[in-house]
């Protein structure tokens, strides 16, 4: 329990800003990203009142824990203040091994010179060795969040079963005892499907969960069991993916290139997309406006993370969050069937987005 009394879940939902920093961009995702463009990015995101960044070994290969790190370092003047007003999650379950020569060629979807190559490994022993080199790229003593990072049939396939047993057995009691010593202040997990979602929340004790890709205006398959199930057990729900890996964020109609959930979007995605934008020319919304404020209307949704690579981005991201969108945009999405009625969505946007507060 907190020192507030309250579940650490609830507690951990107060206290985040509800736009996070999705560091994965300053990790070189895709393409290389120079570091003056990644300190101005975390700058902007802290000046517009972000105050929660996620991060993992995984990204850039230890790259953007390591940025991240030292730009939170530079912007704060302590490491107690650091502590007390920027929130930290970062991933164990995908562990890095030194390589004889840095590789700069796209791996894993990530351009980076680190000379590491990532694997599995759901141990106690790997998540331990994880723990501690995140700290270290980091700059920090503890961390706020910790998260098991892809677990799940869709990234494992056979191999599925055989990971969860490991984190089972072994890694999940080394994220409880990090949090009983006070190393880690919350523990979770970070995938991108329900299933797993599940069944990882029903076996054990968690305090939140980062699904991506799974609340959005083309898909709302968490609204069916995982918000609820974490309502049950007060854990705090943060999301990710929410522009689906980039078609919410383009749309379809100017754009060549269509990339749904890391793939080539289907001929029923597009027509999906084609029929919100329609709605959103009606009401003078853009597309990426209306796919970010849609899952705030979901009283279950505490933060919702955005990869970010620069300030430009960083500002367009502040402008679509803080953009008016009518009630009856969201009505008129309802009655075209492209938001079900059985999400619990709120009348109004939270407070803390009302008023422009993170």
């Amino acid at each position: 329990m907190s020192l507030s009394s309250k579940p650490d879940g609830v507690a951990l939902a107060e206290r985040l800003s509800s736009l996070g920093f999705g560091a994965a961009p300053i990790g070189n995702l895709y393409r290389k990203v120079n570091t003056e463009d990644a300190e101005a990015a975390v700058q902007a995101a802290l000046q517009g009142g972000v105050r929660y960044f996620d991060t993992a070994p995984f990204y850039g290969f230890g790259l953007s824990e390591k940025r991240l790190g030292n730009i939170l370092a530079e912007a704060t003047d302590d490491a107690a203040e650091r502590t007390d007003k920027i929130i930290i999650s970062t991933k164990v379950g995908r562990c890095l091994k030194a390589l004889a020569a840095a590789d700069n060629s796209l791996r894993y979807g990530f351009v980076s010179e680190e000379a590491y190559e990532p694997y599995f490994d759901y141990s106690y022993d790997g998540v331990m060795q994880s723990f501690e080199a995140s700290l270290q790229r980091l700059n920090l003593e503890r961390i706020d969040v910790l998260l098991a990072h892809d677990l799940g049939e869709e990234t494992h396939g056979p191999r599925s079963e055989e990971h969860l047993r490991q984190f089972f057995s072994g890694g999940y009691q080394a994220m409880r005892e990090l949090k009983d010593t006070g190393r880690v202040s919350a523990l979770g997990i970070g995938l991108n499907e329900c299933a797993a979602c599940e069944q990882i929340i029903r076996e054990v004790d968690l305090d939140c969960i980062l699904l991506a890709g799974r609340y959005s205006l083309l898909d709302q398959s968490a609204a069916d069991k995982v918000f609820p199930l974490c309502a049950e057990k007060e854990i705090c729900v943060i999301l990710g993916g929410v522009f689906n890996s980039g078609i919410l964020a383009t749309g379809v109609r100017d754009q060549k290139d269509h990339f749904y959930n890391y793939a080539p979007a289907s001929p029923e995605i597009m027509a999906r997309v084609e029929k919100i934008e329609k709605v959103c020319s009606e009401y003078s919304v853009s597309l990426p406006t209306a796919a970010l404020q849609f899952p705030f209307l979901n009283k279950h949704v505490a933060s919702v993370l955005v990869g970010m690579a620069n300030a430009e981005q960083v500002n367009q991201v502040l402008q679509y969050r803080e953009k008016k969108i009518p009630s009856a945009f969201w009505q008129s999405l309802i009655r075209e069937g492209l938001i079900s009625e059985a999400n619990d969505l709120q009348e109004n946007l939270p407070k803390t987005m009302q008023e422009g507060a993170a």
